[in-house]
């Protein structure tokens, strides 16, 4: 199941990916999914839950636990295949961005579709192995906080120094003064209004410099 969200105007248009934190399908991704399709993209808001949306933190984290691994990764590629069979998306640039779960399922999509043609992965899990990251061809936006246990900035550091060395393109911001999910303003403690603009401008950026020309 997912959404789709069609920008004004006429196509052929460039698409994305847009995937859920691990609360699910909730309205604050639908309204991002919505926000990206006002910038020009077809966009198709993934459910990787099948419907189901978490209330609470011991919720949203047997949902995410319970999402079989297999099962994500056809999700993700068929989201992709479909946005391709689109007659109004352009397949050759077709993108893809996630937050929290959803910006490792990100990075996912990345090693699994090799013509994706841009990747943002908003403080999302991150793979290191190189001959996994070897896979990625899709230039990556990764944007993580300074504070955030989960994902370390040492984590972050080293995914992009591998990176670097496979001759991959990485732009990588981590905010300092910034936790985990800072972009989301649902998140009352951790929500950090500047840095989450700065996020969306360099998404917004980063997408168009990938994806429209």
């Amino acid at each position: 199941k997912g959404i789709v969200y069609t920008p004004e105007g006429k196509g052929p248009f460039p698409a994305l990916i847009v995937i859920h934190e691990w609360w699910g399908l909730n309205d604050w991704v639908k309204e991002q999914a919505s926000k990206l399709a006002d910038q020009g993209y077809v966009t198709l808001a993934l459910d990787l839950y099948r419907g189901k949306v978490a209330s609470s933190p011991d919720e949203a984290h047997q949902l995410m636990r319970g999402v079989p691994e297999d099962r994500s990764k056809r999700d993700l590629a068929a989201a992709f295949d479909y946005l391709a069979s689109l007659p109004n998306v352009k397949k050759n640039k077709i993108g893809a961005i996630g937050w929290c779960m959803g910006g490792g399922y990100s990075l996912d999509v990345a090693l699994q579709e090799p013509t994706l043609a841009a990747d943002v992965i908003n403080y999302g899990h991150l793979a290191t192995d190189p001959s996994e990251l070897k896979k990625i061809n899709a230039p990556v936006l990764g944007l993580f906080g300074g504070k955030d246990m989960g994902i370390t900035p040492d984590d972050v550091h080293t995914f992009e120094q591998k990176m670097k060395q496979l001759g991959k393109k990485i732009d990588v911001t981590i905010y300092p003064d910034a936790g985990h999910a800072f972009e989301n303003p649902n998140n009352k403690a951790g929500y950090r209004e500047g840095d989450a603009k700065d996020a969306w401008n360099k998404t917004v950026e980063f997408f168009a410099a990938n994806l429209k020309h």
